[in-house]
């Protein structure tokens, strides 16, 4: 079949995929695509910790993302039972802000960050350095100064340049960092491809299979400045199989014994990375961090006494698994228009400013009517945004009740991770604010841009 000119996107219109089927109740939840606290009250609105939407519109405007608090801290806990013996990183990138680290914080997680934009939001909000973990390929010798003064607990180096950066930083200071090699191990995720960061041919890391990473590790050793706590991986991001860890913790416990076995160093400490999914759709299933957790112990420790090895404090990082699910975004709707009897496509006043996975990842979400229930028969619609971009989709595919118009409210479940930190000023569109709800209580934690900040950086 020849490609539509327009992308990928528009090529299957008539199309929908197999998972989604009409569903019996078009207003029922589905549990798992929703922050614990949300229900269907009474009068048919959604309400978020007892706090109907039609309120949260009424005062705070759409689009809004509106946070579970409850939730955040409650997924906080789930991974601290979990993995109780590891120390479980926050994915700053996923979404970062003041109020989220401080939870992140009393919840006794730790945080990764990957740019000094990132490190300042978590100083500023008193997240202490030492739980800091600073990723990132290309850190500036502005950013790593910035780590070392504040003494945040890891760096994760990623070139021989950062190497050597870091190491003629630290002398100057007269202080030793604490940092971990970060290698690429060759698996390959079971994920899109552009997310997918452990592979040979990418920017991350140093290769295990060319020689790189133990290389690395054997100059930080030799050189002494730096102290060298263990090896990191990650293999990228939205997985539910735990097969791939046990390849990658494998080969990168086989790395520890050749530097044990090399340089007489039995490293501390592994950071398995983690990327672990969530449910987008009702064709997601995602573990809990207690089985992930039992599974991962079982790897770490089995791979441990193949190679005679004493099982190493592990890191963990669980990516949009704690915030992801602990958000949606509220729309309101602004036009319905009938495409020849294919489907319904539902314009929301928001879009890829707010959420581009659709439009970049090819992701897939879920939505549903928000203000109101309905008895209207089942619709077969596309959410899509007032961006002009055809390819401008929020939800690809979705059963709303026949009977939206403009005017309802439509929540999309599971923004979270990388829609409000992804989040653009494309069209000059004003970025939406992010509604923390807890026991009834709705507290603004993420202003809404106005046209005004857009025109103060327009010095022209």
């Amino acid at each position: 079949m020849r490609a539509h000119e327009a992308g990928a996107l528009h090529g299957d219109i008539g199309s929908r995929p197999p998972w989604l089927r009409p569903p019996g109740d078009v207003n029922a939840l589905v549990p798992q695509l929703w922050p614990r606290n949300v229900t269907r009250a009474a009068d048919g609105a959604l309400a978020v910790a007892g706090l109907s939407v039609r309120d949260l519109a009424a005062e705070y405007g759409t689009p809004v993302y509106v946070l579970d608090e409850d939730d955040l801290r409650s997924r906080c806990r789930d991974f601290r039972a979990g993995f109780p013996d590891a120390d479980v990183y926050y994915a700053g990138k996923a979404f970062l802000c003041r109020a989220v680290v401080r939870m992140i914080a009393e919840e006794g997680l730790f945080l990764d960050v990957c740019t000094g934009g990132e490190l300042a939001t978590a100083l500023s909000a008193g997240m202490p350095p030492e739980r800091i973990g600073f990723h990132g390929n290309n850190k500036s010798v502005a950013e790593l100064s910035r780590a070392l003064d504040a003494g945040v607990g890891r760096i994760i180096l990623d070139s021989f340049a950062e190497i050597d950066r870091l190491t003629a930083l630290a002398r100057e200071r007269g202080v030793r960092p604490r940092v971990l090699v970060r290698v690429t191990v060759g698996v390959e995720a079971h994920t899109h491809e552009f997310i997918a960061t452990a592979h040979e041919d990418q920017k991350f890391g140093f290769s295990l299979a060319g020689g790189a990473a133990a290389a690395a590790a054997f100059k930080v050793l030799d050189e002494g400045v730096l102290e060298l706590r263990g090896l990191h991986s990650h293999i990228g991001s939205q997985i539910f199989d735990a097969n791939g860890f046990e390849v990658s913790a494998r080969r990168v416990l086989g790395l520890q014994a050749q530097i044990r076995d090399a340089r007489g160093v039995e490293l501390p400490e592994l950071d398995l990375g983690g990327g672990f999914g969530i449910a987008y759709t009702t064709e997601d299933d995602p573990a809990s961090p207690h089985d992930l957790a039992k599974r991962l112990r079982r790897i770490v420790e089995g791979e441990c006494a193949a190679e005679k090895l004493a099982v190493p404090h592990l890191s963990i990082e669980p990516g949009r698994a704690i915030v992801g699910p602990a958000v949606f975004t509220l729309y309101e709707v602004g036009t319905v228009k009938d495409v020849d009897g294919i489907r319904a496509y539902v314009s929301v006043d928001g879009g890829m400013s707010d959420n581009i996975r659709t439009a970049l990842y090819d992701a897939s979400y879920s939505a549903t009517l928000a203000n109101r229930a309905s008895v209207a028969e089942p619709l077969l619609a596309r959410v899509v945004g007032k961006h002009c971009e055809s390819g401008d989709i929020v939800v690809k595919d979705e059963f709303l009740p026949a009977d939206v118009q403009p005017g309802d409210l439509v929540a999309v479940p599971g923004t979270g991770a990388y829609c409000r930190s992804m989040a653009s000023n494309y069209n000059h569109v004003p970025r939406p604010p992010v509604v923390a709800v807890r026991d009834g209580q709705a507290r603004l934690i993420v202003r809404r841009e106005t046209e005004e900040d857009l025109l103060a950086l327009d010095v022209g």
